[in-house]
């Protein structure tokens, strides 16, 4: 007579894939509501109303960094700033004269309006030191350290 094989360890088996994908999928309902609420905060029509909701949602969820640039001086968020590896980073600078906002390393670039607040977000996964400047004027806002 033969032992027929135990299909018990290949039920278990099943049922903790399930469990795991069923666990994944109920994390990603709050990422996408957050990601809802922050894309809603990058809406330039509605800065007013979204701007106080965006640092509540930011600051459980990642490192929000500020910098004004108000005749040539800068403020804020300056020097060199240490983020964590992998943290989510929502960067927001206003300047009182166009320019483009620059994140070296990365290559993001945004338009900054002038006194319009722009907002670049990523996820800082490349370890480094990394210049933050407003392109044409030359200005070095900070360094983001990622580490």
């Amino acid at each position: 007579m033969t032992a027929r094989p135990s299909r018990f360890p290949a039920a278990l088996l099943c049922l903790g894939v399930t469990l795991a994908v069923a666990g994944c999928a109920g994390t990603d309902e709050p990422a996408s509501a957050g990601s809802a609420s922050s894309s809603s905060s990058s809406a330039p029509a509605s800065t007013s109303s979204s701007s106080s909701a965006a640092p509540e949602t930011t600051a459980s969820t990642g490192q929000r960094i500020e910098v004004t640039v108000t005749g040539g001086q800068v403020s804020g968020d300056t020097g060199r700033v240490p983020v964590p590896a992998g943290e989510h980073v929502t960067l927001v600078v206003t300047s009182d004269v166009a320019d483009e906002l620059h994140v070296h390393g990365y290559d993001l670039e945004a338009e900054v309006p002038p006194g319009t607040p722009a907002t670049v977000e990523f996820d800082a996964t490349i370890p480094g030191v990394f210049e933050v400047e407003l392109h044409e004027a030359g200005t070095v806002l900070l360094s983001l350290q990622v580490g």
